[in-house]
């Protein structure tokens, strides 16, 4: 028996469509997470790029648990000494709601030169609920990740 390894020529790449609308922000980042790196196939091989492409829509409709929505803040450095930035979460949402899932995914993969590379660029948020990629002809995936 050998140990199989997933080759370029033999990962098919999809697309999938999440709706954000009223899921659980870490909870739905780490399952966007897993399908980005290809966990969810069973050809899934650590140093290949086996992941899919997903879209994800209504990113400003995501839901935070507890206290986080007064609480969270987000942490940018300008380069200069003393100049941190910390932006709040309603903030964030306010103006950017795509880059909040854009962090909290890209939080929960590897830094590695794969994910940089490759991983990074298989992600696409909108904060409504239209996106320009119906030509790739993506799939529903439904994410059931509500806090209940």
């Amino acid at each position: 028996m050998k140990t199989y390894t997933a080759t370029p020529s033999t990962v098919e790449h999809k697309w999938f469509v999440v709706d954000a609308e009223g899921q659980v922000l870490g909870r739905l980042a780490s399952e966007i997470a897993k399908i980005i790196r290809g966990k969810h196939k069973p050809v899934f091989t650590p140093h290949m790029d086996t992941g899919d492409n997903v879209i994800v829509i209504n990113a400003a409709k995501v839901v935070v648990t507890g206290r986080k929505a007064e609480q969270k803040r987000y942490f940018t450095h300008t380069g200069y000494m003393g100049h941190e930035r910390h932006t709040p979460y309603a903030a964030m949402l306010a103006r950017h709601p795509e880059r909040i899932i854009e962090k909290a995914v890209y939080g929960m993969l590897p830094k590695t030169t794969l994910a940089r590379e490759g991983l990074r660029r298989k992600l696409r948020v909108y904060a409504g609920a239209e996106h320009p990629h119906a030509a790739q002809q993506p799939t529903a995936l439904t994410i059931r990740t509500t806090s209940e």
